[in-house]
């Protein structure tokens, strides 16, 4: 059967907060008997949004990660309280009758359940499955990627098969996959968060030097080059953590050691 998995590019978010609010006009205050009892108006953010910073100096970025529920297929919730499910699409879902006065919260790694006091329920995301399975709602998607003016966000159905060589072929990954609960939410350039970079610029004779090949070495056999740009400038990203070694013309120009912080690694003057 054909299930149901939301996508987020972190190259395309820029942290406008529409799906956020998107969210919030479709749940706060709203009943929908059977899905979801009112969202408070303020305190959830069942579409989070994280953000980190990378780099120093001018060489910095800023990357924003989208974080509603990841509809887990060994979703740790579905123990907790006896009211958490899944539907044959994937979507998981918390029964509002069932889970009066349980309060789940910690049993999320993700940290995207919330307690309801007013309602004494457990809530989150539920991909809108309201809208998904109102035939009058024609655009088939959750509010957050119907509002999104990027294209950040994407929605598709597919069987699973089909979709991990979709994965496969997008460069799709999922976030915390250490945790092994299979979720439904997949990033495009998750890199972008997670992992670092180490950037510098060329120079020759004090003046940028375009089109130099830098090369990039480091633990465990990892090699990679790329040119430096029309600025003289250059950039590895996606690197795990450990050191480094930057060179050109196979003579070092500077160890550099990531992890958990990218890096200026200054200019070079390659004469």
């Amino acid at each position: 059967m054909k299930e149901k998995y939301l996508i987020m590019d972190v190259a395309k978010c820029h942290d406008c907060n529409n799906c956020y609010m998107s969210c919030l006009d479709e749940y706060a205050e709203n009943d929908w008997p059977g899905y979801q009892a009112p969202m408070p108006r303020h305190g959830h953010r069942w579409m989070d949004i994280l953000r980190r910073e990378r780099g120093q100096n001018d060489r910095i970025d800023t990357a924003f990660l989208t974080k509603p529920c990841m509809q887990c297929g060994e979703a740790p919730c579905k123990e907790a309280g006896g009211f958490a499910s899944s539907r044959d699409d994937g979507i998981v879902v918390f029964d509002p009758i069932e889970g009066k006065g349980k309060d789940i919260k910690d049993s999320c790694p993700y940290g995207s359940i919330w307690w309801n006091e007013e309602q004494q329920l457990s809530q989150k995301c539920d991909f809108c499955a309201h809208l998904l399975d109102d035939p009058s709602w024609e655009h088939a998607v959750p509010r957050c990627v119907h509002s999104c003016p990027t294209g950040a966000l994407s929605f598709v159905c597919e069987e699973p098969s089909d979709f991990a060589k979709m994965a496969e072929a997008e460069g799709l990954s999922v976030y915390k996959a250490e945790l092994g609960t299979k979720p439904h939410v997949w990033y495009k350039n998750l890199h972008r968060f997670t992992k670092d970079f180490i950037a510098g610029q060329l120079l020759k004779d004090g003046d940028v030097a375009p089109g130099v090949v830098v090369a990039l070495t480091g633990e465990n056999g990892f090699a990679a080059e790329l040119e430096s740009d029309m600025f003289g400038e250059f950039r590895f990203d996606g690197l795990d953590g450990g050191e480094y070694t930057l060179s050109v013309a196979g003579k070092e120009l500077k160890k550099v050691t990531v992890g958990g912080h990218s890096v200026d690694a200054g200019d070079f003057d390659i004469g």
